[in-house]
């Protein structure tokens, strides 16, 4: 193929700048150019300034480290820049002009003029100083909106674009299964449909704005022995296809993902990392994934020093790039001179080599990289800004005020009452006792990877960067005639116990008492919630409880507020809290949001993403168990929940009655069509969430009691009523049968249309009839919901 493209009087185009040829052929034709030490510098990052943190903001990131010199490796090119932003503060215009003129060197230094592809982390808004923080992915989860989180995610794409990222870390599709786990808050909740829904929106709001989303972790890492981080995973192949790669497989199929991250955790013995039938098998030649796969910080090398599966750097580097994954991340470790020293000398094949490389530039040609007209300048920054960075610092707002109006419309969604006997909404209280030790804490609203809490905390004395008022700033806002006395009571996790006399006397001195507890959100045990925050049991941190107990042992109406990462086992205070207000890190905006569900400014609408438990000691449980999973006989421990995935209260109420159905029967390959009215019989507007469950009483292996299928947000005013008509696809009650294949089974079915799922409101039985039915990867994912109103009362 001749490399070059001649036009009389013109320069000469190398076939691989030129946009106008199919992105094969120039791909191809770059490949055909490149030597293999070439061709493999595009299959790793380099993380500049990583060793400055002083802590690890990745696991074993020390144990990994090595001096990188970058004048040496930018002659044969760079495929990825890891965290040009959400390593160091950084004002962002000056962040954009160091990347700009980074990608600038880089280009020139390498023979075809290839930038690097810069990626960051963007979990609960991009993380960058300065930055809007968007409540965590359990908050999205709590919203059961999907359009809203849309519209969120690709307001932060739009930020990255902007200064010059291509790519985010996100989102986190694990599905909960023990919520000792760490990560919990970085969940979308313990329900695979409600994961891949809310997550497949995020990835089409963020790919939506030129940015590459990539899924995470690919597959089974939420699922560890105890809900230890990286411990290994002894899920089943059911468990496996019917609950943790369901959210993926949306996100893919409709979401239109462009990268994929590994799992750090061992299934059954077989790392993600080197699970060729995985990253190779299902992944591409079953869904037809064409994108890229990247390690998850330090997998490969991971394969040597933690699963033992490889005696050298060169056999971790063969195993996961022979299973399929491209991108070495965050560094070089094993990807640069050990690989090509092995398939120098024969051990790895070059074919692994070319087959990666050719979807890394692919997906560089794609994002515009390749382009003989690539500019590195952002669009951020005026060309005249260019030559003088003191003027640049502040004339980039990543925090403008349209992304903290949509924080706070996340918020205010995501925030769930969990229980009231009336006392909530507050009407002008003249003396609040707000107590406890995330009262007046500004980032008690921050999840592990909002910059502040990820970064901010290893560089002491740099401020905030984003405006994070406290509870006691907005409730002052929200009660302004009221007198607020604060006492902090106990810390987080200090196991104080000397401020709870203070607290209990501010009390009985009040009309209510807000007593405000949950998490400190942190990396590595540094924290109570986040990366590597493991819990034995999910009692409150600290002396949390007891400062509960001792206020709930007064005569005060007590409202258990909770900032949290996870849901807590809340003792006597289920019973015993005049209200109990649950808010999963909301984010800078949250607080807020939780002032004007106390007041009653807003009705909430936030529904459980996972199950409150109602002892500490009951995990791993989850709604979506089979029947022995449940309370039963043969055991002394009932793992009820307290609060039931799908839960929440409302400041008015809503009646579901005149359930239809067009026919209870159809065809293994058919739908049903259901119709029932809700009407809102309080004296407020509010939001009902329509929650569809399926029951199999009789399948051919056991199944979960019941499955969300579905679910929709009804807004009706006081009086309103509307019509709600759903077609259900006989696909959605597919599961794994005993062959290992999909399956659709002719037989009885039971339709729960719920509040929650403890709580179903209209109940349909059908029958599916005909030959039993095997579907794949393309069969009908949703259930079909509207809304039609119908006459007021």
């Amino acid at each position: 193929m001749n490399a070059h493209v001649t036009v009389e009087n013109t320069p000469v185009i190398p076939l691989w700048n030129d946009a106008t040829l199919p992105v094969t052929a120039r791909v191809d034709a770059l490949i055909d150019a490149m030597t293999l030490q070439e061709k493999t510098a595009q299959l790793y990052g380099v993380w500049v300034g990583a060793s400055d943190q002083g802590g690890e903001v990745a696991p074993h990131q020390h144990d990994m480290e090595e001096v990188v010199d970058l004048d040496a490796l930018l002659p044969t090119g760079l495929g990825q820049l890891t965290r040009p932003f959400g390593t160091v503060p950084v004002d962002p215009a000056l962040g954009a002009l160091s990347l700009a003129r980074t990608q600038t060197r880089i280009a020139a230094s390498n023979r075809f003029g290839i930038p690097a592809l810069a990626h960051d982390e963007c979990l609960a808004g991009f993380a960058a100083w300065g930055a809007t923080a968007y409540p965590v992915p359990l908050s999205w989860g709590a919203t059961f909106d999907p359009d809203t989180v849309r519209r969120m995610a690709a307001a932060i794409g739009r930020d990255m674009r902007a200064v010059g990222v291509h790519q985010g870390l996100a989102p986190v599709l694990d599905v909960v299964r023990d919520a000792r786990w760490g990560r919990v808050e970085e969940t979308i909740g313990e329900d695979p449909y409600l994961v891949g829904t809310v997550g497949t929106a995020y990835v089409q709001g963020l790919e939506s704005a030129g940015i590459v989303a990539t899924l995470k972790h690919f597959v089974g890492y939420s699922a560890s022995r105890s809900g230890r981080n990286l411990a290994p995973s002894s899920v089943g192949p059911r468990e496996r296809a019917d609950v943790l790669l369901p959210p993926f497989e949306m996100a893919i199929r409709e979401g239109g993902a462009r990268s994929v991250m590994n799992a750090y955790t061992d299934t059954d013995g077989m790392p993600s990392a080197a699970d060729e039938d995985l990253l190779t098998g299902l992944l591409r030649d079953t869904w037809g994934f064409d994108g890229t796969v990247v390690a998850d910080y330090f997998a490969v090398a991971f394969l040597k020093t933690l699963h033992g599966i490889a005696a050298d750097w060169a056999g971790a580097a063969g195993a996961a790039l022979h299973a399929g994954i491209d991108v070495e991340l965050p560094n070089v470790k094993t990807y640069g001179a050990p690989l090509a020293e092995a398939v120098a000398d024969g051990r790895v094949p070059e074919a692994f080599v070319d087959r990666a490389v050719r979807r890394v530039l692919t997906q560089k040609a794609m994002l515009g990289l390749l382009d003989k007209d690539w500019d590195p300048q952002p669009a951020a920054l005026e060309r005249a800004d260019l030559g003088d960075p003191a003027a640049l610092r502040g004339k980039v707002d990543l925090d403008r005020p349209d992304n903290r109006r949509l924080a706070r419309e996340i918020a205010e969604k995501a925030v769930i009452l969990l229980s009231n006997d009336s006392t909530l909404p507050l009407t002008r209280p003249r003396r609040i006792a707000l107590i406890g030790p995330n009262a007046a804490e500004p980032t008690a609203v921050l999840g592990c990877y909002s910059f502040p809490q990820h970064i901010g905390v290893r560089h002491p004395g740099t401020p905030l960067g984003i405006e994070l008022p406290t509870l006691r700033d907005t409730l002052a806002d929200e009660f302004p005639e009221a007198q607020i006395t604060v006492a902090r009571g106990t810390g987080i996790d200090d196991g104080d116990l000397s401020g709870i006399r203070e607290a209990a006397q501010v009390a009985r001195e009040a009309d209510i008492a807000l007593v405000v507890l949950g998490d400190r959100a942190g990396l590595f045990g540094l924290g109570t919630s986040g990366e590597g925050c493991d819990v034995e049991s999910l009692v409150l941190p600290g002396a949390q409880q007891h400062l509960l107990d001792t206020l709930l042992d007064l005569e005060t109406p007590v409202i258990t507020v909770l900032l949290a990462g996870r849901p807590y086992a809340l003792g006597r205070a289920v019973e015993e809290s005049a209200a109990i207000v649950q808010s999963f890190f909301p984010g800078e905006e949250g607080t807020h949001a939780i002032a004007g569900v106390l007041s009653g400014r807003i009705n909430p609408s936030g529904r459980l993403p996972v199950s409150v438990p109602r002892g500490p000691g009951s995990q791993p449980a989850s709604y979506l168990g089979a029947r022995l999973a449940h309370a039963s006989e043969v055991s002394n421990i009932d793992p009820t929940p307290a609060f039931a995935f799908g839960h929440g209260l409302s400041y008015t109420r809503f009646d579901w009655a005149d359930l239809t159905v067009d026919a209870h029967e159809a065809p293994t390959d058919g739908e049903f069509t259901l119709a029932f009215t809700i009407r809102n019989t309080g004296g407020r507007p509010g939001t009902e969430v329509v929650q569809l469950y399926l029951h199999d009483p009789v399948a051919s292996v056991v199944q979960p009691v019941q499955r969300l299928v579905g679910y929709t947000r009804v807004e009706l005013k006081p009086g309103e009523a509307c019509r709600v008509r759903v077609s259900l696809p006989a696909d959605l009650a597919a599961f794994t049968g005993r062959d290992g294949r999909r399956v659709v089974e002719p037989g009885e079915l039971e339709v729960r249309l719920a509040a929650s799922s403890a709580d179903p409101r209209l109940t349909a039985t059908v029958t599916l009839t005909g030959p039993e039915r095997h579907v794949d990867h393309t069969r009908r994912l949703h259930t079909r919901f509207g809304q039609e109103s119908v006459a007021r009362a």
